[in-house]
């Protein structure tokens, strides 16, 4: 990583600090300064202290005297008192800008997240991404801004120190400078190979996060616990860590070494410089009070020295981690709207149209679907069936515009979807997926979450219940359509899988579309549920596209036109009873389930 990039991802960490927390930022400044002179002042005021009660000593006029050390003693209490103040204040708000600008990062990777295409999640690479984006790189802005004031303020300090002790004698300010070095180099040495080795651990840590979370999840319990897989997950967990943490605290040994070298090098630089003071003291050049100042300096400015290379190597390793968050931020999503969108169409007049459609997902390379050709007119209902593989929801996320085809065009009344805004092109569409999701909230918001633009209050929330059939269900619930859901929070009510189901099937019916898609939304159902569902399926969608995803091909026989896939290709098209008398694939695949319902 070049040092410009290095500084770049500085700029842009302190110019997020900035926007979020702006006025912390600032008092943080004003802090800096002030804790910057006070030490300068106290070691001024504590040789005026020694040389006052040196010349008291041998002073007629002792009360006078003592009256002067007292000021001293109370400028120096005064001076101590604000430090501590501006300390503890200086900590207050490091903690208010620190949560700031944690809630500000945490929108902006959230934001980023939903952003990205949903391809990116198929990809590896995307998942050790965002693992170091979240795992530590969030909070280096806040780090680094914290470095760069820290190395500012102990700068201020060591320059006064340094002025003070070339008053001196110019040996010592020079002696001052070479005494940190060391410790400067072994730092910046092992901070860059932490951090190599930190990244190139990204996939070993994420499998740690995964047994971690096979363990402590509510999806996994009942199987680890039926194949008795704890004991196993437990094994590799510990096994992961062990081999991470042995890798990890070899290095840190190594720096450990290195730093004992560095701080006896240090220890010989400040006792040595403390005799030669002693001895210019002893044969008169200076006076017992600048001894005292002196040394002061000498000792003060080397720990501010220290602090300056220590926070600037800091710096150095928050740049590093900077480059993990950034390269996150950077992710540009293919998936995008056109500078100037057409306006969606409101009502299908044509309908929808795939001319030689071919996806390949880049993670894989795998040719998933592969020259689809399908008009579709509007308000037909299509039934897409195949063997699992086949592309069939594939082909829906490409109808969806979640992916984009890696070649051919998918038109809306001939248009190319590519040219609508992407946000209002799925507001038209609905679909309820195979893997849809249980969020453990109320029961209202599983179901308005379906459509977010109608009023949260409306009366289309327990409509779509109804059609979904899962009303009784919400009305024995203890507190009916406010009752919370799953067992993640207090008070939760568990569904079965057939009845989290019909919550996804009305969060699918609340949401007014042109299209309709059911992907394998009654899998978990009885026959009679399934039946129920899809003849309140058919009403509903009546005057809309639909499509329906089903093994079960019985269901299929409801759509106008069943189109079958295999291998990512179209093999088939035609109603139930053409595509029987073709005798054909799906005359061989409906066969073959018809027996079990003899």
């Amino acid at each position: 990583m070049s040092k410009l990039k290095n500084f770049k991802y500085l700029s842009h960490s302190i110019s997020i600090v900035w926007r979020s927390a702006k006025s912390e930022a600032l008092f943080t400044i004003l802090f800096l300064m002030i804790l910057s002179v006070i030490p300068l002042l106290t070691v001024y005021l504590m040789k005026l202290t020694v040389d006052s009660v040196t010349a008291g000593i041998a002073s007629t006029e002792k009360s006078v005297v003592f009256l002067r050390i007292l000021l001293y003693i109370g400028l120096i209490g005064a001076a101590t008192a604000i430090n501590h103040l501006v300390t503890s204040l200086s900590g207050l708000v490091s903690e208010r800008l620190s949560l700031k600008v944690l809630d500000h990062l945490s929108d902006v990777l959230h934001h980023k997240s939903i952003e990205v295409d949903l391809e990116y999640y198929e990809n590896p690479d995307y998942y050790d991404t965002l693992h170091r984006a979240q795992q530590g790189a969030i909070h280096k802005p806040t780090s680094a801004f914290n470095s760069c004031v820290h190395v500012l303020q102990n700068a201020f300090s060591m320059l006064g120190m340094m002025a003070i002790l070339l008053s001196f004698h110019w040996l010592v300010s020079l002696v001052l400078v070479v005494a940190v070095i060391p410790g400067l180099v072994f730092r910046l040495k092992f901070s860059r190979r932490l951090f190599n080795w930190d990244r190139s651990q990204t996939s070993a840590q994420r499998h740690t996060f995964y047994y971690n979370y096979l363990l402590t999840g509510d999806l996994f319990a009942k199987e680890i616990r039926l194949f008795q897989l704890g004991p196993l997950f437990i094994k590799r967990f510990h096994d992961v860590r062990q081999t991470l943490r042995n890798e990890k605290l070899s290095i840190a040994k190594k720096r450990t070494v290195a730093e004992i070298l560095a701080q006896f090098v240090t220890v010989l630089t400040i006792y040595g410089s403390f005799a030669f003071m002693a001895w210019r003291t002893v044969y008169g050049y200076i006076t017992l009070g600048d001894l005292i100042m002196y040394y002061q300096a000498f000792q003060r400015g080397l720990n501010f020295f220290a602090a300056v290379l220590k926070s600037g190597a800091s710096l150095y390793e928050d740049t590093l981690y900077l480059s993990n968050l950034f390269e996150f931020l950077q992710l540009q999503p293919r998936v995008v709207s056109p500078a100037k969108p057409r306006p969606m169409v409101r009502q299908f007049k044509r309908g929808i149209e795939l001319e030689n459609v071919s996806f390949t997902y880049s993670a894989t390379n795998r040719l998933i679907l592969h020259n689809i050709s399908l008009s579709i007119r509007a308000g037909e209902h299509i039934a897409l069936v195949g063997q699992n593989g086949a592309g069939k929801t594939t082909l829906i996320k490409l109808i969806c515009r979640l992916y984009d085809p890696s070649s051919g065009r998918i038109f809306f009344d001939g248009t190319d979807i590519r040219e609508f805004d992407v946000n209002e092109l799925r507001r038209h569409i609905s679909v309820i997926f195979q893997d849809f999701v249980r969020y453990h909230l109320r029961v209202k918001d599983n179901i308005w979450f379906g459509n977010i633009y109608l009023d949260e209050k409306s009366g289309y929330i327990k409509e779509s219940a109804i059609a979904a059939g899962i009303d009784p269900v919400i009305q024995g619930l203890p507190h009916g359509y406010d009752s919370v859901l799953g067992k993640m929070f207090e008070h939760g009510q568990e569904l079965s899988i057939g009845e989290w189901q019909k919550i996804a099937l009305a969060r699918a019916f609340i949401r007014e579309a042109q299209i309709i898609v059911l992907d394998e939304p009654t899998s978990a159902m009885d026959a009679k549920a399934e039946y129920e569902i899809f003849e309140k399926f058919k009403d509903l969608a009546r005057g809309k596209t639909a499509f329906l995803i089903s093994h079960r091909l019985s269901t299929a026989r409801l759509a106008d036109r069943i189109v079958v896939l295999d291998g990512g290709t179209i093999v088939e098209e035609g109603t139930h009873a053409e595509l029987i008398s073709r005798d054909g694939l799906y005359a061989r695949m409906f066969g073959l389930q018809s027996r079990y319902y003899k």
